[in-house]
């Protein structure tokens, strides 16, 4: 009953040093106490508490100009035509935008909690955390005492500017991920349907594999067994950085094998897609699209090394082990009438990671 009575006993007994510990002193120091509270001008004079209210939510409302400027400026500076000072007037405009916004935000809030908000000095004792229903009973005070000593509740005009100047803030961040997307044109109609861009590469019938990066096309009789070629669509060493080599390659890039063709049981595999033990499967991980180069001959397990999941090379380059969800695409592929490999058509699915548009 006496511990109801007393609810900080237990601290009480927590703040007593430990034994070993204390030192006893014969003039311990005192508690000089709180300085003279100082009024401040906005405390004396209700003029400038007004003006100071008006400081406060004209800035907040100057950070959200900042943050529709930055809109707009995306919109009024695009860098579509890929120039260098159109490049540079996007983004200085819009960084001008987002430092307005997030600066006068920042000040406003400063310049409320000196001069608008209540100011008296308090002490707060430490104590050992506790849940008790006072506890959490002097919580909500706490909070009933901010909202009143803040104003928050009843300056509806800080309020309300501060609200919009948050949310605002917001907007231009997420404005700009709109700039991430590829948009498609007359001259590229599937630019902005990853669908479509996914489920076609450069490989068509008639390619021919090539190595990577030379472009030297390959003869099937080339190949030894066990080998394991990095092999590229002949036409891609023609094309530019400008024209896309690099984005081409990274769908398009081909880890080719040679097996016996008894180690592919036709259960297991589509031996119309291979030729002579010779197989090709893209390189690109299903899992988050990491480059699938380790071979191992005797196994003919594809390792990816960086979440290690593992393909069976024998068995349509099933999954064995790891977190890929689903087989690595295979490209069909043939030889041409003067013996170099040749693809049969492209991908029959879409390459790389598993999506949740993927058909």
């Amino acid at each position: 009953m006496a511990h109801e009575e007393d609810a900080l006993e237990h601290e009480r007994a927590s703040w007593q040093p430990s034994p070993g510990l204390a030192v006893a002193v014969p003039d311990p120091v005192q508690n000089p106490g709180l300085p003279p509270h100082r009024e401040r001008i906005t405390d004396k004079d209700p003029a400038a508490m007004k003006r100071a209210v008006r400081t406060v939510y004209t800035l907040f409302y100057l950070s959200l100009a900042g943050s529709i400027w930055a809109i707009a400026a995306y919109m009024l500076f695009p860098i579509e035509s890929g120039r260098m000072v159109d490049i540079r007037h996007n983004n200085l405009f819009i960084g001008l935008g987002i430092a307005l916004a997030l600066l006068a935000l920042g000040i406003g809030a400063i310049h409320w909690s000196k001069a608008v908000m209540s100011d008296k000095e308090f002490v707060e004792p430490r104590h050992a955390t506790r849940g008790r229903d006072t506890t959490r009973e002097g919580a909500v005070e706490a909070f009933r005492e901010a909202n009143e000593e803040s104003g928050f509740g009843r300056r509806t005009a800080i309020r309300g500017s501060l609200i919009a100047a948050l949310v605002a803030s917001i907007l231009p961040g997420i404005t700009l991920f709109r700039g991430l997307a590829p948009e498609s044109s007359p001259e590229n109609p599937i630019a902005g349907d990853p669908v479509a861009l996914l489920s076609h590469t450069m490989w068509k019938k008639g390619e021919r594999l090539a190595h990577d990066p030379s472009g030297r096309p390959i003869r099937a009789a080339d190949l030894t067994l066990g080998s394991a070629v990095h092999v590229i669509p002949e036409s891609l060493a023609s094309l530019s950085h400008h024209d896309g080599y690099l984005e081409e390659k990274a769908k398009a890039i081909v880890l080719l094998m040679r097996l016996l063709p008894e180690q592919l049981p036709a259960e297991h595999n589509k031996l119309e897609w291979s030729y002579d033990g010779i197989v090709a499967y893209s390189k690109v991980c299903t899992h988050v699209g990491c480059p699938v180069a380790l071979y191992e001959q005797q196994t003919h397990h594809l390792l990816c090394p960086c979440h290690q999941s593992q393909f069976d090379v024998s068995r349509s380059a099933a999954v064995i082990f790891g977190p890929a969800a689903r087989p690595l695409p295979q490209l069909p592929i043939t030889v041409d009438d003067e013996g170099y490999l040749v693809a049969q058509s492209d991908f029959t699915e879409p390459v790389g990671p598993s999506f949740w548009e993927r058909h």
